[in-house]
């Protein structure tokens, strides 16, 4: 009887011991395109930090920075089917597949940096979100991507008139190629990295980016007019995919929040630092600046754009708007 006793005590210990036991860490894989230092990849890091101290360890995530699990379509692809769980994207590279985020790629529909800052954390940001969801995706902070204008090597740009004639390399978006040729520009789709041999052998004229990117390809270097035109602000995304977001209980969820709005506030900062000192770099190498007083006829010029996105895509109208009205 003693020893049936002991038995038992045993086995009722050892339960004890595997109940008391923290569960075994789920290691999350994240995708992003830039190198290390870049101001995302830092915010990302920061995010993992953050996540696996508030869980106890029991979500940890690795960051696979410089695209080596593969090319941004793919690995929105991959997020959405649960196959990664994390990425930093531009929204930019999801309209094919979630239509709502193809609105911030509309030209001048955000009046500024902080107007997109206050929309995206937002009712706008709420709105772009559930498209997202619905389609395999959870959006957890929204990152600042800078404003994109335009450089070539002609001639400065100050009115949609300037535009008239020149060639200029786009992302391979329909919106992108509308939005150059609504002002007799000739729009080439290419992939950026040919931008640099292209400018400098006369195959296009320039292209369109934000500072950091115009510096750090030394694009500046073949295309030496940048004009702040400032057309595109297109945020990027802390995203995570709604087959991991299920598997987080509502106590982890609400850490997964405040560590992607902690990771936006961090990233927002870097990129603000980060593209005052690239602007100080192209025009010391020279660049020649010009701001734009009046973006008023560039506004007017892209008329036709927003008539010809909103005829295909009606259902969208109502969030367009819920931006255009927005002081």
């Amino acid at each position: 009887m003693k020893h049936t006793f002991t038995m038992r005590g045993a086995l009722v210990g050892a339960c004890m011991a595997v109940a008391a036991a923290p569960a075994a860490a789920e290691e999350l894989r994240g995708w992003n395109i830039h190198v290390e230092d870049y101001p995302l990849s830092i915010a990302m890091e920061s995010f993992a930090e953050e996540i696996a101290e508030k869980t106890n360890g029991e979500y940890t995530l690795q960051v696979f920075h410089n695209g080596v699990l593969g090319s941004q379509p793919d690995a929105i692809e991959q997020v959405r089917l649960g196959v990664l769980d994390i990425g930093g994207f531009t929204l930019g590279q999801m309209g094919t597949s979630i239509p709502e985020t193809n609105v911030v790629s509309l030209p001048f529909i955000f009046s500024s940096i902080p107007q997109m800052y206050e929309l995206m954390d937002g009712e706008v940001g709420e709105a772009i979100g559930e498209g997202m969801k619905a389609r395999g995706i959870v959006p957890l902070g929204w990152y600042d991507a800078g404003a994109r204008s335009f450089y070539n090597s002609v001639r400065p740009i100050n009115t949609p008139a300037d535009v008239e004639g020149l060639k200029i390399r786009v992302m391979n978006n329909n919106l992108f190629v509308d939005m150059v040729e609504s002002m007799d520009g000739n729009a080439t789709p290419m992939a950026f990295a040919e931008v640099y041999q292209s400018i400098q052998t006369g195959v296009v004229d320039g292209a369109e980016n934000n500072p950091p990117s115009y510096e750090s390809t030394s694009h500046f270097e073949v295309a030496n007019y940048y004009s702040l035109t400032e057309h595109l602000i297109i945020p990027e995304c802390l995203c995570m995919s709604v087959a991991a977001w299920d598997k987080l209980t509502p106590e982890q969820q609400d850490i997964f929040k405040e560590a992607g709005r902690n990771s936006a506030n961090l990233q927002r900062e870097l990129w603000q630092a980060r593209e005052a000192a690239s602007m100080e770099v192209v025009q010391a190498g020279g660049t020649v600046v010009n701001t734009i007083a009046d973006k008023g006829p560039f506004q007017a010029a892209m008329t036709p754009v927003y008539e010809g996105f909103l005829a295909e895509n009606p259902e969208l109208t109502d969030l367009v708007n819920m931006i255009r009205n927005a002081e």
